[in-house]
């Protein structure tokens, strides 16, 4: 941002530090208005006919600034994406292991891509892998919505879930 000496427009249009009009000046009678009371002169429009220069503390402006940017990233939620891997011949165990880790992240308030990876002749049999996602969506459907079908990407089937609370 064009502060003071750095604004190279030879008129500008002012406005004072309480949002009045001043007119159209010359630069140097701007600078000059600024000075007198210990104000900076910053470019506000550059590209306005004339253009806009605002009398401000532009250090105390960058400061705010800086606040509502820190504040914004405070409240910003990062969604992350955890993936739980399964196979189409599952057993009961590993399958409710599986469950219980996509049920911690899905609470956390992150996304779960389930996946069921087909090895060797295990592709001919994709009404297995469906099956096993169709009972990992069941399981979850309380906490979690599904954001993608199950489809198929190479040798492996996936499906999009996402927390409940993060829907609304």
């Amino acid at each position: 941002m064009n502060v003071n000496e750095k604004i190279r427009a030879k008129e500008v249009r002012l406005i004072d530090s309480n949002g009045d009009q001043l007119g159209v000046k010359s630069r140097q009678e701007a600078l000059e208005i600024a000075s007198t009371r210990n104000l900076d002169l910053v470019l506000v429009a550059p590209n306005a006919k004339p253009p806009v220069c605002r009398i401000m503390n532009y250090g105390k402006y960058r400061y705010e600034q800086q606040k509502k940017e820190k504040e914004a990233r405070k409240n910003q939620k990062v969604i992350n994406v955890k993936e739980v891997r399964f196979t189409p011949g599952i057993g009961d165990h590993d399958f409710n292991t599986k469950l219980k880790n996509a049920r911690k992240f899905l609470e956390k308030g992150d996304k779960v891509k389930a996946t069921v990876r087909f090895r060797g002749r295990a592709i001919t049999h994709k009404e297995l892998g469906k099956e096993v996602l169709d009972r990992f969506s069941e399981e979850v459907k309380d906490i979690a919505t599904i954001e993608s079908k199950a489809k198929m990407e190479g040798r492996n089937m996936f499906m999009m879930l996402a927390p409940i609370n993060e829907k609304q």
